[in-house]
């Protein structure tokens, strides 16, 4: 199968085992905007521009509509997730998201804050099962990762496939007080065989735009869930996909190779929590959160024929340097192309944008996390030159 047309990221454009579609003709993208807090209106702000420009270059429009999310939505209308934010996001097509939480709405219940309240209720009113984020890390940032430049010379080049609505975070919970006056927390972790087949598709789809390898990451040796997830992953791509090169690997395992050997990766098959802590790994060993973005998407199709989604960065919502002008946008605006891809099947558009951004970072551009000693460029000035190579 030929490479996607984007010329630095082999991401796959995941569908869920069927044909992939491409895009309309002539298209209006209906987008609900969700900045969220602090750096998050910041780096949105910055993105937008950018979108604008990739779509009226191929002939698109974008209608879009701005509303609070997480912490913003708890000082708007009470709770993290409003009832007229959900019902925007299920009238658009997608959903842009910036970043949720800070240190102001830290003393509420953990139920309610932000980014408990916001995010996972729209992961699961939505759906949406796969997280699909990219690792990437460039020659021209290999300063930014923490590994040794010698280690990695060609750069990194990974995607992580997460299962996003099963396992640990959406099982049952419990807190009891036992007869002795102890307290006991349960969380149950659970996963059905279909869960796994479908976020295992998804990877399948994948690695075949890529290099055709996939590794399975999971704890079989302890965990009963694991023990399904191995073999129901085997038993799938035995069936569907036996060119794919499989393997398998315990989570920590992983978490120590990614380490030592991130270039080795291609595309990683994991469960939820899994996901979570490895994606997170994943991020800093390519250098920076601020250049890395996310997609989550599901079965549902918008009114365009191609899966809902939710798109955002990678990182949080940076409370410290909110307001400076510092946030580097990049992952936003990253995770804007993304949502072209996945959400409208406008390849070609993403993929300028994803050449628009390695552009400005090649050519020197760096926002302050990225700069490492070299001179750093504001937030604005830095989506000015991604704009300007667009």
């Amino acid at each position: 199968m030929a490479a996607p047309p984007a010329p630095a990221f082999r991401l796959a454009f995941p569908g869920n085992g069927i044909a992939l579609s491409h895009a309309q003709k002539n298209m209006q993208l209906h987008i609900a905007i969700l900045p969220g807090d602090h750096i998050g209106p910041e780096v949105m702000d910055a993105a937008l521009p950018v979108l604008e420009a990739a779509l009226k270059r191929g002939g698109h429009t974008l209608r879009h509509s701005t509303h609070p999310v997480g912490g913003a939505g708890i000082d708007a209308a009470g709770k993290a997730l409003p009832d007229a934010t959900l019902a925007a996001c299920a009238a658009a097509d997608a959903i842009l998201f910036g970043s949720v939480g800070g240190p102001k709405w830290e003393s509420l219940p953990p139920a309610e804050q932000p980014e408990r309240a916001a995010l996972l209720p729209l992961r699961k009113h939505f759906k949406l099962f796969a997280n699909i984020r990219p690792g990437l890390l460039p020659k021209t940032l290999l300063g930014a990762s923490p590994i040794r430049p010698e280690r990695i010379p060609e750069g990194i080049d990974l995607v992580c496939i997460r299962e996003l609505t099963g396992g640990l975070y959406f099982g049952a919970k419990h807190t009891t007080t036992l007869p002795n006056g102890d307290t006991e927390a349960v969380d149950t972790m659970v996963y059905r065989k279909s869960e796994i087949e479908r976020i295992t598709d998804i990877a399948i789809t994948t690695a075949r735009a890529r290099r055709g390898k996939l590794l399975s990451v999971d704890k079989a040796n302890v965990l009963e869930c694991s023990v399904l997830w191995r073999k129901t992953v085997a038993a799938r791509v035995a069936a569907t996909a036996p060119e794919i090169e499989l393997s398998h690997m315990y989570v920590d395992n992983a978490a120590m190779q990614l380490v030592r050997s991130p270039a080795s990766f291609d595309v990683l098959l994991t469960e939820n929590m899994f996901g979570d802590i490895l994606s997170d790994e994943m991020s800093v060993v390519c250098g920076s959160l601020g250049m890395l973005s996310s997609a989550s998407i599901g079965a549902e199709k918008n009114r365009h024929g191609h899966p809902f989604g939710l798109y955002e960065p990678a990182g949080g919502s940076a409370p410290d340097i909110a307001g400076k002008n510092l946030a580097n946008p990049c992952a936003q605006i990253l995770s804007a192309a993304l949502m072209l891809r996945h959400s409208f099947g406008l390849h070609t558009e993403a993929g300028a944008i994803d050449a628009a951004v390695q552009r400005a970072v090649a050519d020197g551009f760096r926002t302050a996390d990225i700069a490492f000693g070299n001179p750093s460029v504001s937030t604005t000035e830095m989506a000015k030159a991604v704009l300007e190579r667009l």
